[in-house]
């Protein structure tokens, strides 16, 4: 015999979340019933898009966790979005890209770009400065304006929202091929201090993102009494730099992440 499914877990603090999103809006529960059949016709006489009154209040109440399609519609009569109404219920669905790595696949998958949320967007600069050369590498955060919500696209493995970002300069060739220009890349200012050591390969070697006087540098680093050495990679052919630390050169913090491009895409829409 097949496990019977349970009605829900009570959800106390979401039902009072959405009472306040109801009175924000102006409806009764009755009212909320109504709205919902509607939504019911359109699809397809689906009834588990219906909303009694009785059964809002008791979620309201705390006593029942509403099913996917009873959230879709309490979103669309509220106004406001789906991530939003299932956020009350703990569930942030942004969280979903950075979560993927907790489950991996053990083979090599072709996967897709199933890991971007349609519609979801972060918050990214959308005026620079005059001033900012985009072939110079810059700490973004320095760079802009005003902020603007973008689609996540190539930055969602970034973490963002607790992380500084970088961008190296259309001319920083620094650590080419390993970052390449025109990346973004993602900066944990905790680690500001040069970690010494030997390295099996270049890959193991750590990065930083470095503030020079006037600039910034994206590079592997030694440290030689006050001399910070900025090193670059053998094939980027660019010569290594001195600088007096930390008059002259300060680690903003290890680089840990990075987004880029490796190739044009050919055809691309306009």
């Amino acid at each position: 015999m097949p496990t019977p499914m349970l009605e829900s877990t009570p959800s106390p603090e979401a039902g009072k979340r959405l009472r306040a999103e109801r009175l924000r809006v102006g409806l009764s529960t009755r009212d909320v019933q109504k709205l919902s059949q509607k939504i019911a016709q359109e699809k397809g006489g689906n009834q588990d898009y219906c909303i009694s009154h009785a059964w809002l209040t008791e979620v309201e109440n705390g006593k029942f966790t509403p099913s996917i399609y009873k959230l879709y519609s309490l979103s669309l009569i509220y106004k406001t979005t789906y991530l939003k109404i299932v956020g009350f219920f703990g569930i942030n669905i942004l969280d979903a890209p950075e979560e993927q790595r907790l489950v991996g696949l053990p083979d090599t998958r072709l996967i897709g770009s199933n890991l971007e949320l349609v519609g979801q967007t972060i918050v990214l600069p959308v005026d620079l400065r005059k001033n900012v050369e985009l072939a110079r590498t810059h700490l973004v955060s320095r760079m802009v304006e005003t902020w603007g919500e973008f689609p996540v696209g190539l930055l969602q493995q970034l973490n963002l929202r607790h992380r500084l970002c970088g961008y190296v300069g259309l001319e920083d060739y620094t650590l080419y091929p390993h970052i390449r220009p025109g990346s973004f890349v993602e900066i944990d200012d905790r680690q500001n201090k040069i970690k010494q050591g030997s390295w099996q390969n270049e890959f193991d070697r750590p990065i930083y993102f470095v503030e020079l006087r006037g600039s910034y540098a994206c590079s592997w680093c030694e440290l030689n009494g006050n001399q910070l050495i900025l090193i670059p990679s053998p094939q980027s052919r660019v010569q290594v730099r001195h600088v007096r630390y930390p008059r002259e050169g300060d680690i903003v913090g290890r680089v840990t992440a990075v987004t880029m491009r490796i190739a044009d895409v050919e055809g691309n829409p306009k």
